[in-house]
């Protein structure tokens, strides 16, 4: 389970580096694509899990596959250089408006990353005992 934030930065070649507290949990091939919210998603093991319930939906639903073709095509598998850097691809740079210091938070079966900016202005707008409300009508 992933839990915590990490504050990174990126480098000017793009790179980051994964904390290394979630680093053995998402295993050697995970993936990077675009999350709700204005961030990253990073899915353990190659996102298999969630990449498995994807193919099961129905091929000729045009709201499903816009969704499908989306976050799949800004997918990408993570290749860590020597140093254990990864580059981090312009399209996603964009999308979670990285300018230069990132957020890694622990999202219990994966990992987001935001721009500092953005996760500062989610978390304090948040207000922790409504959202929690949420939670009820799931069971928890």
């Amino acid at each position: 389970m992933f839990l915590g934030t990490y504050r990174h930065q990126i480098d000017q070649k793009n790179r980051i580096r994964i904390p290394s507290k979630f680093k053995q949990g998402l295993g050697n091939n995970f993936v990077i694509t675009k999350g709700i919210g204005g961030c990253l998603f990073v899915l353990p093991d190659g996102g298999d899990k969630l990449f498995e319930k994807i193919a099961e939906l129905p091929t000729f639903d045009e709201d499903v596959q816009k969704s499908v073709r989306i976050l799949l095509s800004s997918a990408f598998e993570a290749d860590e250089d020597a140093q254990g850097r990864l580059l981090l691809p312009k399209e996603l740079i964009n999308f979670a408006n990285i300018k230069k210091n990132i957020v890694f938070v622990g999202v219990g079966k994966r990992v987001e990353i935001w721009a500092e900016e953005h996760w500062e202005e989610y978390n304090t707008n948040s207000d922790f005992d409504t959202i929690t409300q949420s939670f009820k009508k799931h069971g928890v």
